[in-house]
């Protein structure tokens, strides 16, 4: 029983140590100004400073920022509508629409890249006569890799509410869209937030689509789009990684730590308040029950002593 208790936290922590080693060793000579990864040339802040003075980089930046908003807004809208459609919808058109959402998220990336690409250069050609890649083609193609997670993740949250809420809401004389915002949305909050998160990160994370889809536009002016993956692609290809990458590495490292701890402390205390809650209601509840026995125990008490005053009388 032991030697398994050793074994299965040995192989979480070399799991761990594998998965965040190159993180840490990035972070640590993201404070030094070597240009190679590998030599110390001392502690300083070099390369946070000649990063934020890149201006191509800070572009790449804006860029993917931009993208990874604005599709993570429009595929949460789009998800959470689907998906409360879909569970309000028949049996076989959920069974229908179910399976269609699911062959993005299964299907090869490239698979969905070469697919929009191909519309887009048959529309341009035959329908608009001019080039359609811009950034609402580049937009475009995050919304559809984005849509498909948002849905799965809204889907359980609708199932684990009660669906006669929304019913009684209607009955109570809320107009659809009321009880939709009032009720619905409400008690699937956790799966919306957790869908929009999902969004920018697979925004932020995207190469295929955003090198197949991509025009000219935004921070770029007349030139072709730059997001931080394709920049990373463009600069290996002429040499190595430029070293202020390792100081951007670490900045967005942080605040995505930052990001999970905050939530993670927000979900603890919001348990520990629904446990002191539960107390509280239990300990109010025991008070009220001494207090009823007590009541009846004196009433009983009181009606006794009255029969007997009135035998002796």
């Amino acid at each position: 029983m032991i030697l398994k208790k050793i074994f299965a936290y040995s192989f979480i922590y070399l799991v761990l140590l594998f998965l965040y080693l190159p993180v840490f060793v990035l972070i640590a000579f993201s404070f030094t100004n070597s240009a190679n990864l590998g030599i110390w040339n001392g502690f300083s802040f070099d390369l946070y400073t000649a990063l934020f003075k890149d201006s191509e980089i800070m572009i790449a930046v804006g860029n993917t920022l931009i993208i990874a908003v604005i599709s993570a807004v429009v595929a949460t809208v789009l998800g959470t509508l689907g998906a409360i459609g879909t569970f309000y919808s028949k049996k076989r058109t959920r069974g229908v629409i179910e399976g269609l959402t699911q062959i993005p998220v299964v299907n090869a990336e490239i698979v969905m890249a070469l697919s929009l690409t191909v519309m887009f250069v048959f529309l341009g050609s035959y329908v608009f006569r001019s080039s359609l890649f811009s950034f609402w083609t580049l937009l475009i193609g995050h919304v559809c890799l984005a849509v498909p997670f948002v849905y799965l993740n809204v889907k359980p949250k609708l199932m684990q509410m009660d669906p006669s809420l929304y019913e009684a809401a209607l009955d109570l004389g809320a107009t659809p869209r009321r009880a939709l915002t009032r009720i619905v949305v409400p008690q699937i909050l956790p799966g919306i937030a957790s869908g929009f998160l999902l969004s920018i990160t697979l925004s932020l994370d995207d190469f295929i689509i955003t090198a197949f889809t991509r025009g000219p536009g935004l921070l770029n002016g007349e030139g072709q789009i730059e997001t931080l993956s394709t920049l990373v692609q463009a600069k290996i290809k002429k040499g190595p990684i430029p070293p202020e990458l390792r100081a951007l590495t670490t900045i967005i490292f942080i605040i995505v730590l930052m990001i999970v701890l905050i939530r993670s402390l927000k979900i603890n205390f919001k348990k520990k308040e629904s446990k002191h809650l539960k107390k509280r209601k239990a300990f109010s509840q025991a008070t009220n029950e001494r207090a009823y026995y007590r009541n009846t125990s004196s009433n009983s008490i009181s009606i006794n002593l009255s029969k007997e005053e009135k035998k002796n009388d």
